[in-house]
């Protein structure tokens, strides 16, 4: 079973390594799709379906949809950049770094020592069929009721970053004609 984690960690890094170099953003789009496919995998072998259906569902579905809009009111080949790459590799080697920092304390997987598996709270398991009126999933009455509100900001984040979106393409959609215009009045005045 952990050739099986080892290969999907190995396919991420590859999978995001493409989409860093991919100047095809159509392209870039379904390797993200793919990225989030491969997460959502990991996830169902360390035993969390939930977090891999979420996953599965916004990031491949909803963010993968959304990227194709977008790219519907845009173009689809980046833009070449003359900026050199020096600082935004340090912010991810910095950022790397820490997460691998932030690791080194956790216990291990499976460790059955581990805080997360001695003091959780019974009374999420006792009361929950009590508490969602007779819903026998205990793992939906958790997401649906006690953290109700968590996921509902969750959906909010989404929704706001998707309306943010739309809103910016149609902000430079108004803008093009008149961009056009001012140009063409530029070539007559040169050309009289």
């Amino acid at each position: 079973m952990n050739w099986v984690v080892f290969a999907i960690l190995a396919l991420l890094a590859l999978t995001a390594v493409t989409v860093a170099r991919l100047r095809q953003l159509w392209a870039a789009v379904m390797f993200t799709g793919i990225y989030s496919f491969l997460s959502a995998s990991w996830m169902m072998i360390l035993d969390a379906p939930d977090v891999a259906f979420t996953e599965a569902a916004v990031g491949a579905g909803i963010s993968t949809v959304l990227m194709l809009s977008t790219l519907a009111l845009t173009g689809e080949q980046e833009q070449p950049t003359k900026r050199s790459p020096i600082v935004p590799l340090l912010v991810v080697l910095v950022t790397g770094g820490a997460l691998i920092y932030g690791t080194l304390d956790m216990p291990h997987y499976g460790d059955p020592n581990a805080v997360v598996h001695l003091h959780p709270d019974p009374s999420f398991v006792e009361r929950s069929l009590e508490d969602m009126h007779g819903l026998p999933n205990v793992v939906t009455a958790l997401l649906a009721s006690y953290r109700g509100y968590d996921t509902l900001g969750e959906t909010t984040v989404v929704l706001t970053a998707g309306i943010a979106v739309l809103l910016i393409l149609r902000r430079d959609e108004m803008e093009r004609p008149a961009i056009a215009s001012r140009a063409k009045r530029r070539r007559r005045k040169a050309n009289a």
